[in-house]
């Protein structure tokens, strides 16, 4: 990560961008930052607002102000009413948030269907139908006139759009000169890259909250740097894989040999469903394993297995079972269970709103590539580094430590 000179002083609003604007975590995300800026809710799950980072002047969350692409109709009051009928958020909350989910609603657009995707929406699909240099266009002038619309200076952009297929290697990844080629090309590329690539080249963060590829391809990589301005990734470390960065590390540092790690998950709502085609269910199943093989490399025969089943009843919430198998001293044989059942939208969301917080101040203070210290958020850290929960939480620490203690020169 490199940086530039901090931006000049401004009190204005701030973009958060989502793609996946009307699904259940952007959905919980709007109705939140109301209810939050009202006072009908705390700030319970929210990591940004521990202690340790009062010093580092976050952003308020009533300054930021929500837009984003989305490729299904629909509307954020019919998301957010499913939400409270099943339990995650209160009909309390849903209806005294009906008038802010109307404005977000307004600043709504069009996102990239994929070939063939019948039930998106008219808007989505022509979109999707384009050649992929007009694509990215479309999508860079969206951005600017959301910032022209809202006054906001900075945006960060977030991507909570369901799981794409697996991505084969590409040669248009190799690097920016090769990506900009396959553009003018016509080559099919992963919208999640596309729209990175829109959000980097219009100046905005960028984070991918998801699976997909995103950002993480060379090219992407090199454009951020270039570009000077910071991104983050992959995949929102929320549930089952968060208490086995917890838990691993307990295992190796007892010199514990891990026989077996099976895990189960059954999962509802849309992403649920998109996870039940094993072509999507591929890219998770891969960074959910991937952390905890690393974990355990000292495990000699080491067997893990992730089974994810869509349970369409579940609507939001997911369970977890895991089984693990170990030996111990003189070669005892013990294991541990445990089960972890949670709404994804409320696990989620928060997390959104801390990375949209730690971006948008990477912004302000100029820093471009890769952000290091936000690994504690992701399955795949970009920046790779340990998956060691406790580790990663560390490194967030001391970059709150030593940012605090710079001149106070930045400007929020």
């Amino acid at each position: 990560m490199t940086a530039r000179p901090a931006s000049a002083p401004t009190r204005g609003p701030l973009g958060l961008w989502l793609v996946g604007a009307r699904g259940a975590i952007a959905t919980t995300c709007v109705f939140g930052l109301d209810a939050m800026a009202h006072g009908r809710a705390g700030t319970v799950g929210l990591v940004s607002e521990l202690p340790a980072f009062e010093g580092l002047g976050l952003a308020e969350l009533e300054r930021f102000v929500v837009g984003g692409w989305e490729v299904r109709d629909g509307s954020l009051a019919d998301a957010g009413a499913e939400l409270a009928h099943n339990g995650v958020l209160s009909h309390a909350i849903v209806t005294a948030g009906a008038e802010a989910a109307t404005d977000v609603d307004a600043r709504i657009v069009p996102g990239l269907a994929a070939p063939g995707d019948e039930r998106a929406s008219a808007g989505a699909r022509e979109r999707g139908a384009l050649a992929p240099r007009a694509q990215v266009d479309a999508l860079i002038a969206d951005l600017a006139a959301f910032r022209e619309r809202t006054g906001a200076e900075r945006v960060v952009v977030v991507n909570v759009a369901s799981t794409e297929p697996l991505a084969d290697a590409s040669p248009a990844g190799a690097n920016l000169a090769a990506f900009e080629a396959a553009l003018d090309a016509g080559e099919l590329l992963p919208p999640s890259c596309l729209y990175a690539y829109a959000a980097l080249r219009a100046g905005c963060a960028h984070v991918n909250f998801t699976p997909s590829a995103g950002g993480t391809w060379p090219a992407l990589r090199e454009l951020a740097e270039a570009s000077g301005v910071p991104q983050c990734g992959s995949d929102g470390k929320t549930g089952e894989t968060l208490v086995k960065t917890v838990l691993a590390p307990l295992f190796a540092h007892r010199n514990l040999r891990v026989l077996t790690w099976q895990g189960y998950n059954m999962l509802g709502n849309r992403d649920g469903e998109v996870l039940a085609n094993p072509a999507h269910k591929a890219a998770k199943v891969a960074n959910k394993d991937a952390a905890l093989r690393s974990l355990l490399q000292g495990s000699e025969g080491l067997h893990t297995h992730v089974g994810i089943d869509y349970v369409p009843s579940l609507h939001d919430w997911k369970t977890a079972w895991d089984f693990i198998h170990f030996e111990g001293f003189l070669g005892a044989k013990m294991s541990l269970q445990f089960t972890w059942t949670g709404s994804d939208s409320a696990l989620a969301a928060p997390l959104v709103l801390d990375l949209a917080r730690f971006s948008e101040l990477a912004l302000r203070d100029g820093a471009a590539g890769e952000l290091a210290h936000l690994a504690c958020f992701f399955k795949s850290p970009m920046t790779g580094g340990s998956h060691d929960f406790g580790a990663q939480m560390a490194a967030l620490f001391h970059y709150a430590t030593t940012r605090s203690a710079e001149p106070a020169t930045r400007s929020h």
